[in-house]
């Protein structure tokens, strides 16, 4: 399967300590989504070893990728994308459950938030289906815009159904879906100090063995090296990047990025270069970053103001960086005693 956020979310790094206390730090990884997991929790009497939670996070993850991959053709929601406009398919309660996020995430956004943009990705050079990355004949853009647009989705009942030729693409909140469940899942077995890492979106709860938070480093974001920006101590919330950075293509002298702005279309033209939430939920977490580096550093900001979003932003400044943190960022990642 091919890398569901086409690399962008690349830049949370998880930064661990030793152990003790008597209590033990258990690790586990793996490949999933085009890119990988990674697994830390730690292990007190009464809580399984790794050896029988990677079977439980395993099978979450081929869930997940049963259902959602955009890159199997047999996937449920990938069955859903061939079929044509005015048509119904009953669908799983976790796709159903994403499209309703999405429609929320959509008309909170003014549209600007999509998870029909396949299409446009596709066109663009970026999607499961792209052919050649370059800027697109305006005919063909028309024609793509034709079938995008979270209007044209319905649910009725246990049926997604589409009233235009419409594929949906959860790349941008299904990784951080991932995370929740596998979260829920380490509580359910008794682990309550723990790191959850899927393709960069990640979630952290509690505290290592030593009693130190859990840090994570958010990579400042350049083309050519990885370079920590800020550290940060993690407990009990998601934690979410969105970066213009990592999958972009250049054609006379104008940089295109893979994040669209489904309002026109095109890649965003803005000088926000990523954006990172804080949320009680990964998959909040996942979409409010997306939406937020759509909007781009003004609308953005303010959109994260007004709805009390947790929010970090890194704009370019010709060959530099600025940063710009609200105040419900800073109080969650103020470290408590």
């Amino acid at each position: 399967m091919g890398d569901w956020r086409y690399g962008a979310l690349g830049s949370v790094l998880a930064i661990l300590a030793g152990c003790g206390n008597g209590e033990s730090l258990e690790a586990f990884d793996g490949s999933t989504m085009g890119s990988t997991y990674s697994i830390k929790y730690v292990r007190s009497p009464g809580t399984p070893v790794a050896g029988l939670v990677q079977p439980e996070v395993e099978r979450i993850l081929a869930e997940v990728d049963r259902q959602m991959s955009t890159y199997r053709s047999d996937s449920d929601i990938e069955r859903f994308n061939d079929l044509p406009a005015n048509v119904c398919r009953p669908m799983p309660e976790p796709i159903l459950h994403l499209v309703r996020i999405g429609e929320q995430l959509s008309q909170a956004s003014g549209g600007a938030f999509d998870l029909t943009v396949e299409p446009l990705l596709n066109l663009w050079g970026f999607g499961p289906q792209a052919r050649q990355v370059k800027v697109p004949d305006p005919m063909a853009l028309a024609q793509a815009r034709q079938r995008v647009g979270y209007q044209h989705l319905r649910i009725d009942g246990n049926q997604l159904c589409k009233d235009a030729a419409v594929q949906v693409d959860f790349n941008s909140i299904a990784a951080g879906y991932t995370v929740d469940r596998i979260a829920e899942r380490l509580e359910q077995v008794g682990i309550q100090g723990y790191l959850v890492e899927v393709t960069g979106e990640l979630k952290a709860s509690g505290r290592k063995p030593d009693g130190t938070p859990w840090r994570v480093a958010l990579e400042e974001p350049r083309d050519d090296q990885q370079v920590a920006e800020r550290i940060i101590a993690v407990d009990g919330f998601g934690v979410s990047t969105s970066g213009d950075y990592r999958n972009y293509f250049q054609q006379d002298g104008r940089r295109y990025s893979h994040t669209l702005d489904a309002r026109t279309g095109a890649p965003i033209t803005h000088h926000l270069a990523s954006v990172t939430v804080l949320d009680a939920s990964a998959l909040m977490a996942d979409g409010l970053s997306t939406l937020l580096l759509v909007l781009g550093p003004e609308e953005g900001w303010d959109y994260a103001e007004k709805q009390g979003i947790a929010a970090f932003f890194v704009m370019r400044e010709g060959d530099a960086f600025v940063t710009r943190s609200n105040k419900v960022f800073e109080q969650l990642t103020a470290i408590k005693p």
